[in-house]
């Protein structure tokens, strides 16, 4: 059977996993047994994707992430340079709680940014976005900005990752791609 995805020689592959068409696998990553890569990804240098993970098409993980059991990403997610997901709430060396594991769910367009923590059993919504070294110990709202530690709801983002304004009636315009969108209730959604 032709592979059809790309692995550095350095990358380790364990049996029994999934890996799209067209994905990329680079230096020292480690992808383990019963993950679920998709299409198109670009998994990172020194990058960990443990047993169970499931990652959709087009996913983005840069340099030095752990992804462990217990994540779901949908498609178009972006990972960045050295953010972790946890898995365990109250972990303890020398107690073992791997039947403790907890969901955590990235939806489809979110962005997390470099050396972000999220803990687990959260689930962050469609394009929010993750600020730079954020704990995110919270479920995140579509299109929401957060940042800090813990971290914090300061704005809302587009899906092509720009601040939004919103007017009077509640209305913004992303300033790349025009997109309208709607903040209604505390939720916003595309238009």
């Amino acid at each position: 059977m032709e592979k059809v995805f790309f692995a550095h020689e350095t990358a380790v592959i364990d049996d029994s996993c999934k890996i799209g068409k067209g994905t990329k696998i680079w230096h020292f990553s480690h992808i383990m047994s019963g993950c679920e890569i998709g299409e198109n990804c670009n998994i990172g240098q020194n990058v960990v994707v443990s047993p169970g993970v499931v990652l959709g098409k087009n996913v983005k993980v840069q340099n030095n992430v752990s992804i462990y059991t217990g994540v779901i990403c949908d498609d178009d997610v972006f990972l960045g340079p050295s953010m972790v997901f946890t898995n365990v709430i109250n972990p303890r060396s020398a107690v073992n709680r791997k039947n403790e594991y907890l969901k955590t769910y990235v939806k489809h367009g979110a962005s997390i940014g470099a050396n972000a923590t999220i803990v687990c059993g959260v689930t962050l919504g469609e394009f929010c976005f993750i600020g730079a070294g954020a704990v995110v110990v919270k479920d995140v709202k579509p299109y929401a900005l957060v940042v800090g530690n813990p971290s914090r709801q300061v704005g809302w983002m587009s899906e092509f990752g720009h601040r939004l304004d919103f007017d009077q009636e509640g209305i913004a315009i992303c300033s790349e791609s025009g997109g309208k969108y709607k903040l209604l209730d505390g939720i916003v959604s595309r238009i």
